[in-house]
């Protein structure tokens, strides 16, 4: 038997703390060895690209592999979303495909869990300091959640250029959080923040990275592909980087580069991947005035691990519905 999960039935039972305790043993595992993850493979029919990212988490007992799609045109021709994922657990003892889920919420969140996780290793330890998050959408909302978790936080600044969409996330996420959040009047306001997040679909940089705050930890989220970045080269050239890995940093990122083709960086500057600080191979954050910088690709191992939790958490609740295959 199979057991099929949809969006609500996902969201229903996977919450940031628990994913981020997985996530960190994904990358734990990177670090160590134990995890298997082959390079993702991208195939481009004529009306978009079909993208399959599977790993293998031995310590864990994890083996997915999850689909995404990206279509353009489905709003308009099939009344679709743009992006659409799945992800099928399998058994690793029988390969049987166990679980097939929907896999919108639960990259969501599993982004914004690795933000978390770097987020308690690079930010600094006090309590109560400002979160800044650019970006209104899902993905922000879950930066701002993870975020939450590993730093208590006195309250959060948001900015987006949408006022419709900043006023939406204040009016969930406020609430959600118990947390004062304030609608930022331009990308300077932002720069009082303790914590800064970049989660928003510009190609170009959104603030001057001059006028970030010593002391301060970035996570960027965005910009995914070797042409476009959220975050300039002052910022970049400032702060210790960290990514969740160095061959999707330097084949997907443009935030380094960028840079780095332009003979401003050398590929050195490249600190560490997140997996070296978890594990204690590297240290993170050495002092409270350094500015550390966290660049998120996305990695299999996060929705492995992410889909492992949601089956186990199913099954406990009797969630979903099994069917022969």
């Amino acid at each position: 038997m199979t057991l099929i999960l949809n969006r609500s039935e996902v969201a229903s039972i996977l919450n940031m703390k628990d994913c981020m305790t997985v996530v960190e043993q994904a990358f734990r595992e990177l670090a160590e060895g134990t995890a298997v993850l082959p390079l993702r493979t991208a195939i481009t029919p004529p009306e978009g690209i079909s993208l399959y990212m599977p790993a293998y988490l031995k310590q864990m007992g994890a083996l997915a592999c999850k689909v995404v799609t990206v279509y353009k045109n489905n709003p308009v021709k099939h009344n679709l979303p743009t992006t659409i994922g799945k992800v099928l657990l399998q058994d690793p003892e029988t390969g049987n495909v166990i679980c097939i889920m929907d896999g919108g919420y639960l990259t969501a969140v599993r982004t914004g869990a690795a933000s978390g996780v770097a987020t308690r290793y690079l930010a600094r330890k006090d309590n109560g300091q400002i979160a800044g998050i650019f970006g209104a959408g899902v993905q922000a909302r879950m930066q701002l959640w993870a975020v939450s978790e590993a730093r208590k936080l006195s309250k959060a600044y948001v900015y987006d250029v949408s006022e419709e969409a900043v006023k939406k996330f204040i009016e969930e996420m406020g609430p959600k959080l118990d947390l004062e959040i304030i609608a930022a009047s331009s990308a300077d306001e932002m720069m009082k923040a303790d914590i800064l997040v970049t989660a928003t679909s510009s190609a170009s940089p959104i603030f001057d990275g001059n006028k970030v705050r010593e002391g301060s930890h970035i996570n960027g989220i965005g910009s995914h592909s070797p042409g476009a970045r959220e975050l300039d080269t002052a910022i970049v050239k400032r702060s210790k980087f960290v990514g969740d890995s160095y061959e999707a940093c330097f084949k997907e990122a443009g935030d380094i580069m960028i840079p780095v083709n332009a003979g401003e960086i050398p590929k050195e500057h490249f600190y560490a991947e997140l997996g070296e600080l978890i594990t204690g191979k590297k240290p993170g954050r050495l002092h409270n005035s350094e500015i550390t910088l966290f660049k998120s690709n996305g990695l299999a191992i996060q929705d492995t691990a992410t889909a492992k939790l949601v089956y186990e958490k199913a099954v406990a609740a009797d969630i979903g519905m099994n069917v022969e295959i």
